[in-house]
């Protein structure tokens, strides 16, 4: 199933969370924190400008991105988590 988000919506993939610390200590499932890292999949049409354009966006699908603890929401398809957020929510693109 493909998620096509609205407007000026951006779909996530959040990427894994680290299996041990960089001491080398294995972390517990309930230990890990939820990565604040995760890959573009797809993107709407950009928001809706008043003179009637679209605006462009400035990450691509594909790019890696950084986002905060809390942004966008969390949504299930096909067993995998996304999130799905507005580009305000994102920090910044990853090289």
């Amino acid at each position: 199933m493909k998620i096509v988000p609205l407007n000026e919506k951006i779909v996530v993939e959040r990427l894994e969370a680290d299996e041990k610390t960089a001491g080398g200590i294995i972390l517990p499932d309930t230990a890990k924190e939820k990565p604040k890292q995760g890959k573009v999949i797809s993107l709407g049409d950009g928001k809706l400008l008043d003179d009637g354009k679209r605006a462009a966006f400035q990450v691509k699908a594909g790019d890696r991105v950084l986002f905060s603890s809390y942004a966008g929401n969390e949504v299930t398809v096909d067993g995998k988590e996304y999130l799905i957020m507005t580009e305000d929510d994102l920090l910044a693109v990853v090289d």
